[in-house]
């Protein structure tokens, strides 16, 4: 066989090994489902769980819980979408439903997809450099962004982008500190956390207060270094979590008065994430410490109303101690059972678990995909 010849069959079994190459990642992962306690008679049908998926690796993916029919659903959005090559895409940072649509956050892919919230299939895709978090008020998306490549300690100052939930343009953006977080709607004004995160140690330490009239930052308060959670309760106060330098200055809780816009309390406790429910906060604690390299994991329920660290536990039957990265939790506003997730080794597949409200033993856990984190519920 001559030269040319054999150029030309190695080339042919190449492009063929490039085509089956291109034929499989069209391919979306297969859905998979799980049974688990049904409660037919629940006023809330269901949740969506994002799973961030770890960076650079596009495995970000959705699951639905159906409680109704007891059916745990995970990798929905590919069989929703399969004409999607890439799937959901790069690190599930958050989602949320507003009225009839689901709103997933997808940070490194660097876009907002909006989905039919009871098909899971995609209406509209919005780019937002660098997004983080979304919240809602009258009729408006509010998006919280980092702007910049990921990790750049120049990047710029961070934004809030508004989005019409009607015809799902940008109408407006403002800038706000570096790298904001989380946000919280109380009144007329939206709270930002700014975190300062990619130039330790000049890391932010404020929130934001934006006037939704005017859209502009009209005052910034000084809170504490390294800002990531903000919530806001039912009295007018914000729980804003700091994280730390992972040094020598250790995690707290700051609580927010809204209507002085100072800090009135401070809680000396790690809290990495928390659900607000009427007058109880649930959280957990995964303290990471660069002195050490370890992680000091802890759970607890804050009172918001007395503004006490109480001694109750929603986790009473030993399943914390199974539980390796604690990553996600909510509350279920109806039944008020509380789900917690698990990213164990964070590049494994992770697990939800379900606590019984009031023995807060296991009802049932799932596997889930890559680092389960964020959960937004859907009604009847």
């Amino acid at each position: 066989m001559n030269n040319r010849k054999l150029y030309f069959l190695n080339s042919v079994l190449l492009c063929a090994l490039m085509l089956t190459a291109c034929r499989k990642d069209i391919n979306p992962v297969k859905e998979e489902i799980e049974a688990i306690i049904p409660d037919p008679s629940s006023a809330i049908k269901g949740f969506y769980l994002v799973n961030e998926g770890n960076m650079n690796m596009n495995k970000a993916s959705l699951d639905y819980l159906d409680i109704h029919a007891g059916v745990y659903r995970k990798n929905v959005y590919g069989t929703a979408n399969p004409e999607v090559v890439k799937g959901l895409g790069d690190v599930g940072n958050d989602i949320s439903v507003y009225g009839s649509k689901l709103y997933v956050v997808v940070n490194v892919s660097n876009k907002v997809e909006v989905l039919d919230v009871k098909t899971g299939k995609k209406i509209k895709q919005i780019d937002v450099l660098n997004c983080r978090y979304i919240t809602f008020n009258k009729g408006k998306a509010y998006v919280s962004a980092y702007l910049g490549e990921v990790g750049d300690p120049k990047a710029p100052q961070g934004v809030v982008v508004c989005i019409d939930t009607t015809t799902l343009n940008e109408v407006k953006r403002v800038e706000v500190g570096r790298q904001p977080e989380e946000m919280a709607i109380v009144g007329e004004k939206l709270y930002v956390a700014n975190s300062g995160g990619y130039s330790p140690p000049n890391y932010e330490r404020t929130v934001s207060v934006i006037d939704l009239n005017t859209f502009q930052v009209v005052k910034n308060i000084d809170v504490a270094i390294n800002l990531h959670r903000l919530k806001a309760d039912q009295y007018g106060d914000l729980y804003v979590t700091s994280r730390g330098d992972y040094y020598d200055t250790p995690s707290k809780l700051f609580v927010i008065d809204t209507k002085t816009e100072t800090v009135k309390k401070t809680f000396d406790i790690g809290v990495s994430n928390l659900a607000i429910d009427n007058d109880l906060a649930y959280f957990y604690s995964t303290e990471f410490s660069y002195l050490t390299g370890n992680n000091t994991i802890s759970y607890g329920i804050l009172n918001v109303k007395d503004e006490v660290l109480t001694n109750q536990k929603f986790i009473t039957d030993g399943t914390d101690k199974n539980i390796m990265i604690p990553y996600g939790i909510a509350v279920n506003p109806i039944s008020k059972d509380v789900y917690v997730t698990d990213a164990k080794d964070y590049v494994s597949p992770g697990r939800l678990y379900c606590f019984d409200k009031n023995t807060g033993k296991r009802k049932w856990s799932v596997e889930t995909g890559d680092i389960p984190a964020h959960i937004a519920f859907v009604y009847k």
